[in-house]
């Protein structure tokens, strides 16, 4: 069965907001957490909120979810160390609850402190490397060396667990996905009828060479909107039309308010209705999501963007989506 989890906006959303969403999601009956992991939003105004710092309330906050990113960068913000480190902290004050969401960044969180934004291909390249350091930190080892991208010297966490995270890798491509499958315990990619089978194709092909017996977890996440009528809640949700143009992700633009203004000359309305899940009537939501239950996900991550009323939101999706998908489960 799919397991769905509540996605935290801090691009959107002010971290203490976010924390009472948190528990609503929890007694709503959602299944984990997934909270973005950003610098800067995606238009101005927005939020900017500290995930790790979050995470450690929200995981105080709440009893049973899952919790995580979606995703931390293996770029410029974050050595890969320190989020080997962080997730170990993590580990150790709630047992068996944390994954670590990780992918290879976007400029708009990394040209701000410094980065050289390099190529897609030495995103990828780079993401491989900070992938093989945290799972030889997490093993023990003290690790000295200078990679491509990344130096360590005499490198050892000295506080570890008995649990290693899951790591879902992000990937949209077949090189990306590759290193998903050698490294992850599971693929975070987008839930399109067209790109989707490929990228899933590679990576359990990686995952098969590199020696593991299940297909581990495939995660989608879908941008959702609740209003009072379904033009209200495409219309409270169109700032996101700023992370809709593939350009975002891949070149320099770092800058939200160009970002905006570019994802709004880029993307008609009629195209972002496709994008996202805007709708007054549960039955539109759960039409929807059963089609990326089709598409194989074992993780929907929803994340929520009903800026009128998210607590509302939550509350609908809990008492009135989630049991009709759960009644009737995709088969496998």
């Amino acid at each position: 069965m799919t397991r769905y989890f509540f996605g935290a906006s801090h691009e959107e959303f002010s971290p203490d907001d976010l924390l009472r969403q948190a528990i609503v999601a929890e007694r709503a009956g959602f299944d984990g957490i997934s909270a973005s992991d950003h610098l800067q939003p995606w238009w101005e105004p927005g939020e900017s909120g500290h995930t790790w710092v979050w995470l450690g309330a929200a995981g105080q906050a709440t009893e049973r979810l899952a919790l995580g990113t979606g995703v931390t960068s293996t770029a410029a913000r974050y050595h890969p160390a320190l989020i080997a480190q962080a997730w170990m902290t993590l580990e150790r004050l709630f047992p068996g609850r944390p994954f670590l969401g990780i992918g290879s960044g976007e400029a708009l969180n990394e040209v701000p402190v410094g980065d050289d934004w390099p190529s897609p291909a030495d995103q990828i390249e780079r993401m491989d490397e900070a992938l093989g350091i945290i799972r030889r930190l997490w093993d023990g080892e003290t690790i000295t060396e200078q990679g491509p991208f990344y130096t360590l010297k005499d490198c050892k966490l000295h506080t570890l667990a008995d649990r290693k995270p899951p790591i879902w890798v992000s990937a949209f491509g077949p090189q990306a996905a590759e290193v998903a499958g050698r490294h992850g315990d599971g693929l975070w990619t987008l839930p399109d009828p067209e790109s989707t089978p490929e990228v899933v194709e590679a990576y359990r092909e990686a995952r098969r060479k590199a020696g593991h017996d299940d297909d581990g977890e495939i995660v989608f996440q879908a941008l959702v909107s609740w209003a009072e009528t379904d033009a209200e809640a495409l219309e409270q949700a169109r700032k996101w039309k700023g992370a809709q143009p593939p350009d975002h992700y891949t070149d320099d633009w770092h800058l939200p308010q160009e970002m905006y203004e570019h994802g709004e000359r880029e993307v008609s309305d009629e195209e972002f209705a496709q994008n996202i899940i805007a709708a007054s009537q549960p039955e539109a939501f759960v039409e929807r999501l059963r089609e990326l239950e089709q598409l194989g996900a074992t993780v929907i991550t929803l994340q929520n963007n009903s800026a009128a009323d998210p607590v509302r939101a939550l509350e609908l999706l809990g008492s009135e989506v989630l049991p009709a998908l759960r009644s009737m489960p995709v088969s496998p």
